[in-house]
């Protein structure tokens, strides 16, 4: 067990952009309501990715365009200190990766924006796809055979499937979106409870799982809507419970969550995140 859940995370990562999506400020916030929490962290700061790891998911052309404010990015403008953000958060998944295969267990990247990030085109608030680029950059560097993708946000990770097939992949990247049941209303949410532990014992070969833990299937989420948040803190401990039982560590991160308070702040979406980390926590941390 662990004495602290390491968290890999830097300022660098947070952009002011005044979006629908709140994903590039949500690390800060994330990381903050975290601290609160009386959960033991390791926040380890982070490096910043280069083109050539970029590269490893995207056509260096499209990565050069981004960098020169030449090409639309996922928040469907061209701003260079926006690109820069994403070099930490893709980054920030990498290290996570590498840290939970050191320890065994688990490690965090308070981050977003990845499942719908394409070979040369962004999507749906995602420009880079670092679910792809980190599982490549471990592969590469011998750390790893397989790895699993288990990606709880509501919405189909149309990029990551899309990069799996184009660069063939599939071979050693396993890939489980909750996206692809496009008619999961909230009277077959129960549902998920039985398919959720046969996707993982799927992957129990494996020796990494990236873990996309959403928040947007909450029933409130303006983008969601079929999972209570009880229901959503079952799905984290199933997954880091399964795990650990498993003996396979997991690298995880935030994925999307769209609701707000009557503030316009995001409190719902923290609360759902600080449920994962408590999960985490039960699962990984000695007591």
């Amino acid at each position: 067990m662990l004495s602290a859940i390491p968290v890999f995370y830097s300022q660098k990562m947070v952009a002011d952009v005044n979006s629908f999506s709140p994903s590039t400020g949500k690390p800060e916030f994330v990381v903050e309501s975290w601290r609160g929490l009386g959960i033991p962290l390791a926040v380890q700061d982070v490096e910043p990715a280069s083109n050539e790891l970029l590269c490893l998911a995207h056509n260096p052309d499209y990565v050069k365009r981004i960098f020169a404010g030449q090409e639309i990015n996922g928040f469907k403008n061209k701003r260079v200190d926006l690109a820069e953000t994403c070099r930490y958060t893709v980054a920030g998944m990498r290290d996570a990766g590498m840290e939970a295969l050191r320890n065994g267990r688990v490690a965090v990247a308070p981050v977003a924006g990845f499942h719908h990030a394409r070979y040369a085109k962004s999507a749906g608030f995602c420009t880079f796809n670092g679910l792809i680029i980190a599982a490549r950059a471990l592969k590469n560097a011998g750390r790893v055979n397989s790895i699993g993708i288990v990606d709880c946000d509501f919405h189909y990770g149309d990029g990551t499937a899309s990069l799996i097939e184009l660069l063939e992949l599939g071979s050693w990247l396993k890939h489980y979106t909750l996206g692809e049941q496009l008619y999961i209303v909230p009277e077959k949410s129960e549902e998920l409870f039985d398919y959720l532990p046969q996707v993982l014992d799927s992957m129990s070969g494996c020796d990494l799982i990236l873990y996309a833990a959403g928040a947007d299937p909450h029933i409130n989420d303006p983008l969601g809507g079929f999972l209570t948040t009880e229901q959503l803190l079952r799905r984290d401990e199933l997954v880091f419970s399964r795990c650990a039982e498993l003996g396979v560590p997991v690298a995880w991160n935030l994925a999307g969550g769209y609701q707000r308070d009557e503030a316009h702040g995001i409190r719902p979406v923290l609360d759902i995140h600080d449920n994962t980390m408590r999960a985490c926590a039960a699962s990984h941390i000695a007591r």
